[in-house]
């Protein structure tokens, strides 16, 4: 079988990296305060076996910029600087980082929700955020292979993404986040099926940044789309309550000591069996949990494309 290799978390990697606090804009003040940082990330997954490098856009959104408008998580960093007028040079500094590995992976521009990341009920209803994910994927476009659109929380969401994406020529591809408790309901409590069917016009659909042991239910539900698919989980003991309701960064989110490289690499590997053509790792997994799954890839007879 031929499978498609993403590669792992960037945000908490830069973070374990950077050895700096988390701040309200996360990963985007990482690749400020430490250039050059993102592409050894990039670099490191790509050597690791990564077939995809995953641009750190994911929180470049002028709502998530604006320190203390209508950023969910602007409460974590009381009085931190408006960034919204960065906001085309730090998407041009995202790609920038990915272009050295561009020849060992196809590029994939990272666009992660408005608002906050989990919370559908915060989400802007499509005719507000179609215009807005559209704003980002012209600036992603000319420099990427395939738009991901990550960590969908409802089927709204996933109807701005699509429509957005379609306004370019990229690859979309919609990547969905999953209750941690049934992999077949969306964070908002919506079936997974259903948000299948609307996904029939991407080009790949996923699950993605939600506990490993979900993911064989989200792609069942998701194979009801008839599109190439794929899941990366993340290694997070929960989502914390205080993070979901704002005001907190990061820090507040605890790793899995159980979810090394190779217990990783057996979940990722048993997605197969479920449809899973795509595999990849999400927030406190790193490269060396996608060396563990190219290599069980590789044992298993399988060719990493």
């Amino acid at each position: 079988m031929q499978v498609t290799l993403l590669d792992g978390g960037m945000g908490q990697e830069l973070i374990h990296r950077a050895g700096s606090p988390a701040t309200a804009f996360w990963a985007t003040q990482v690749m400020m305060d430490h250039p050059g940082l993102v592409g050894a990330v990039h670099a490191d997954y790509a050597a690791a076996g990564a077939t995809v490098a995953t641009t750190n856009s994911y929180a470049i959104h002028r709502d998530r910029l604006r320190g203390g408008g209508s950023n969910h998580y602007a409460g974590a960093n009381p009085g931190a600087p408006d960034l919204e007028d960065r906001f085309e040079d730090l998407l041009a500094l995202a790609l920038r980082e990915a272009s050295p590995v561009r020849g060992r992976c196809r590029i994939a521009g990272s666009i992660g929700p408005l608002s906050a990341s989990y919370r559908a009920d915060l989400h802007p209803v499509a005719e507000t955020a179609t215009p807005l994910y559209a704003e980002v994927a012209a600036l992603l476009a000319p420099g990427v292979d395939i738009l991901l659109f990550e960590t969908i929380p409802s089927i709204e969401a996933a109807r701005a993404c699509l429509a957005a994406g379609r306004t370019t020529d990229r690859a979309v591809w919609l990547s969905f986040t999953v209750d941690d408790a049934d992999g077949r309901r969306l964070r908002s409590g919506e079936p997974v099926t259903e948000a299948a069917e609307l996904a029939r016009e991407a080009d790949a659909v996923l699950a993605n940044c939600s506990v490993p042991e979900v993911m064989p239910a989200a792609l069942e539900a998701l194979s009801r789309a008839g599109l190439p698919m794929g899941a990366y989980a993340n290694a997070f003991t929960m989502i914390a309550n205080e993070f979901l309701e704002g005001g907190s960064t990061v820090d507040v989110l605890e790793a899995r000591r159980d979810m090394g490289p190779e217990a990783y690499a057996r979940q990722a590997l048993a997605w197969l069996d479920h449809g899973a053509t795509i595999l990849g790792g999400c927030c406190e997994t790193g490269p060396a949990h996608i060396a563990a799954v190219h290599a069980g890839l590789l044992a298993a007879g399988h060719e990493v494309v």
